[in-house]
């Protein structure tokens, strides 16, 4: 009898035990639930640090960054200003990340001057600039190997439009309405390009930014966001750009009465660098900005970034390789 009392008694306690546990269970998954409901409105206004949206307003500056050279070829990236671009007083590198070094960027500072939704026809980056024999074979063999020069604007890498027609037969007159058009891009753009064994410099860029306006309310400022950054590429013998003696402007020719930007490597050349910037509006939005760029047909395949990544990977796993017995 006492043996079954001890039992019932032991029973009880265990179960309000049990109970008590539950209760605070309980309460505890209340509490957070209550915490998720409290802070679900803000979810919204919650970004992965160094992604948020940045807001510009009408005439804003908008920083034009280098990121590096890179070329399918040698799978070696450089230095952008190791080639002899335009260069500030004042170099400045951004801190970069473990991916960033792996990849081998260094982002720096230019000389581009650009601002929110402000075209520029065409402007001087800096003064004429006498190559060195030394740079001018520098720069033709770096034509030479397909190097692509890599910038970006708000975070945002610059792309080259390529159109194609798939449906147009060779040789053939394009007729408007059976032709079908097909848009893609590529990262960066082309540092010159090679004809009959000369080489020719890009030494005019036409910047296209696409900006979202984002809905305001009525009598607000109006703020914009940067969702594209495009670039045309152009060859521009120094004289043709009609560059003011005593202000940053110039004038772009038709590409008819122009002529390229060849790049002798056998002796000194005189380059002038320049840029035009026109804005764009898209009803693309913020969130969406990288939708172009991740569909991107890309024809540089990094091996020597792809391999470094791997060496440091293996590295870092800190495991020993496991040992073959024959």
């Amino acid at each position: 009898m006492n043996l079954r009392r001890r039992k019932e008694r032991l029973s009880s306690v265990l179960f309000d035990r049990d109970f008590r546990w539950y209760q605070v269970g309980a309460q505890t998954v209340t509490w957070w639930a209550f915490t998720l409901l409290t802070l679900a409105p803000l979810v919204r206004t919650f970004y992965v640090p160094g992604v948020a949206p940045r807001d510009f307003h009408d005439g804003e500056p908008v920083d034009i960054k280098a990121v590096k050279l890179t070329s399918s070829r040698t799978q070696l990236p450089y230095e952008y200003y190791s080639l002899p671009f335009c260069k500030p007083d004042s170099v400045v590198y951004k801190g970069e990340n473990l991916g960033e070094v792996l990849r081998g960027d260094r982002i720096v500072n230019t000389l581009y001057s650009v601002e929110m939704n402000k075209d520029k026809k065409c402007e001087v980056v800096c003064g004429s600039k006498k190559l060195s024999l030394e740079e001018s074979k520098l720069v033709a063999e770096r034509i030479q190997e397909e190097y692509y020069v890599h910038l970006i604007a708000d975070n945002l890498p610059v792309a080259t439009r390529l159109e194609f027609y798939p449906n147009r037969e060779a040789g053939g007159e394009e007729q408007s309405k059976d032709v079908v058009k097909d848009v893609q891009f590529e990262h960066g753009y082309r540092l010159g390009f090679v004809d009959n064994n000369k080489f020719y410099l890009h030494n005019h860029l036409s910047f296209i930014l696409y900006f979202h306006r984002e809905k305001q309310e009525e009598g607000e400022v109006h703020n914009y966001r940067v969702v594209r950054f495009e670039v045309v590429p152009q060859s521009v013998k120094a004289e043709d750009l009609k560059a003011s003696a005593t202000e940053k402007t110039c004038v772009l020719p038709e590409a008819s009465d122009s002529h390229a930007m060849e790049i002798d490597p056998n002796v000194e050349n005189e380059v002038l660098f320049s840029y035009s910037v026109h804005w764009e509006e898209s009803e693309v939005k913020w969130a969406s900005r990288w939708d172009t760029y991740l569909t991107m047909s890309d024809v540089q395949i990094h091996w020597f970034s792809i391999v470094n990544s791997v060496v440091v990977v293996f590295f870092l796993s800190g495991e020993e390789p496991e040992t073959l017995t024959i």
